[in-house]
Order: structure tokens, then sequence, then C-alpha cells
């Protein structure tokens, strides 16, 4: 890796001399990917709820509610809601509960999304070469390889997919 530079070649975060970016542990794909998969799975009642359970909650720990929920696009109460209620329903295990299996299938979830993304990128790029009157030399060439690399991406998200319905399969078993 270059002097200075971090994974991928993107410049490192200046950070006080003697520490590593490395002490800093960093969210595994699968826990976000369990959450968002749990928060937006709880259905509306056709009846507002009533039922009240006050929780006491530090600062520090209601500031990470409330900002985990915005990143969901959702209310921290029905958040804490879907958690709670996922937990109890025995779709998402505490940090101590879950096996690898949960792990691999949330990493698979979260693996096929980020590939998916690839694929709309490669449309933008060819919807903005084909939009054009004048083809360029070359843009032939370019759709041609777009094509080739969407058809990969595809496969690949087939693929992803596969193996995440294999090990859900595999964990409903048990």
């Amino acid at each position: 890796m270059a002097e200075g530079l971090g994974p991928q070649g993107a410049p490192e975060q200046d950070q006080p001399i003697g520490t590593s970016s490395a002490a800093v542990p960093q969210p595994r794909a699968s826990e976000a990917a369990a959450l968002h998969r749990v928060a937006r799975r709880r259905d509306r009642n056709e009846t507002q709820r009533t039922a009240r359970v006050d929780v006491r909650y530090s600062t520090e720990e209601k500031t990470d509610i409330v900002a985990k929920a915005r990143s969901l696009n959702i209310a921290a109460a029905h958040y804490v809601g879907a958690v709670v209620m996922a937990h109890l329903d025995g779709d998402l295990a505490l940090p101590s509960q879950r096996t690898p299996l949960d792990d691999y299938v949330d990493e698979l979830t979260t693996l096929r999304g980020e590939v998916a993304k690839i694929g709309h990128n490669i449309n933008q790029i060819a919807r903005k070469l084909n939009s054009g009157d004048l083809p360029h030399a070359g843009d032939t060439a370019t759709l041609a390889q777009a094509e080739r690399t969407l058809a990969a991406v595809g496969t690949a998200v087939r693929h992803i997919a596969e193996a995440t319905n294999q090990a859900v399969a595999t964990k409903s078993q048990r």
C-alpha cells in the first residue's frame, strides 16, 4: 500500500500520532443488514398501538438509537419496537446468540446489494453512452464491455441470492 494512502488508494484520515484505524472496531455488514431487515419488517396495525412500555436509556444510547432509526428512515419508537419484536419472534439474535450462519446470511445479503449497485452504475453508463446523437470513437467497444460486465454482475447477484437461500433453508431445518 502506498505511503499515506488507505485501502484502495483512499487518503487516510488525520489521526493522532500513535493511533491506528485498526484499533476502532468497525461494524460488520451482517449487523447492519440484520438491523435493516428487521426494522423494515414490522407491519403497521390497522388501529394505533396504545400499549406502552417505558424504557430508560443513557443519553449516548438514545443518541445512537435515534441516529440508527434516522438512517433507516423510520421513527425511533418503530425501530426499537421492530428490533424487540424480531428478537421475540426469533428473527434477530442478541450478539451473544448469533450463529456464524446468521452472520453468513446477512453478509451475503449485504454483498448482493453492493454487487447490484455495480449493475445500476453500469446501466447509467450505458444510458449516457446511448443518449448522444453522434457516437464517439470507442463507444461501441465500451457498450459491448458494459453489456458483458452487466451480464457478469447479473450472474453474480443470482449466485449470491442462491447461496443466501440455501443458507436460510439450512438454518430453518435446524
